[in-house]
């Protein structure tokens, strides 16, 4: 049961013969009054205060939770950016690498048309001296042919020079 500070100052004892002096049970029932309606305002002081404290520690831990998320929401980014970071450096050295093959094959068919084409123009290199030397033994033999019949035209021309003084 609770007992209001109006209920101690309005509290009435029956009186009986040699009993308390009134006055002083209503004196001490006025301070009791008085003391317990302090104690019950700072009764009430300190629940407010209770409450007010549960509510801000309430805002604290909603504060804390919402720090929470946003720190693993902040860690799942930042490994998703890692691994966007390492898929993407993987990306690019795989296209390095196919570029690097690509040119490298490239590079293998140049160089293997360099051979055939120096090949190629060894042979005709040959073919072409073959041609030369073919070219220059005619010309030689009609020169030696030439020779042989301006030979024979000097010995014709010296034998009628001959016959033409003894003549």
């Amino acid at each position: 049961m609770k007992i209001m500070p109006i209920e101690i100052q309005q509290q009435q004892f029956k009186v009986r013969f040699r009993g308390f002096d009134v006055k002083e049970v209503d004196n001490f029932l006025e301070q009791l009054a008085d003391t317990f309606g302090l104690l019950q305002q700072e009764n009430k002081n300190a629940q407010n205060e209770i409450q007010r404290i549960k509510l801000e520690t309430q805002g604290y831990k909603e504060r804390e939770e919402i720090f929470k998320r946003a720190m693993l929401n902040s860690q799942k980014v930042l490994d998703q950016m890692q691994e966007n970071a390492q898929k993407s450096a993987e990306l690019i050295i795989a296209n390095a690498e196919i570029n690097a093959e690509k040119i490298l094959n490239r590079t293998h068919k140049r160089l293997s048309q360099l051979h055939d084409d120096i090949a190629e123009l060894k042979r005709q290199r040959i073919q072409i001296e073959v041609q030369i030397r073919s070219i220059i033994e005619s010309h030689t033999k009609l020169l030696e042919i030439g020779n042989e019949g301006i030979k024979a035209i000097d010995e014709e021309d010296a034998k009628l020079k001959f016959l033409q003084r003894q003549a």
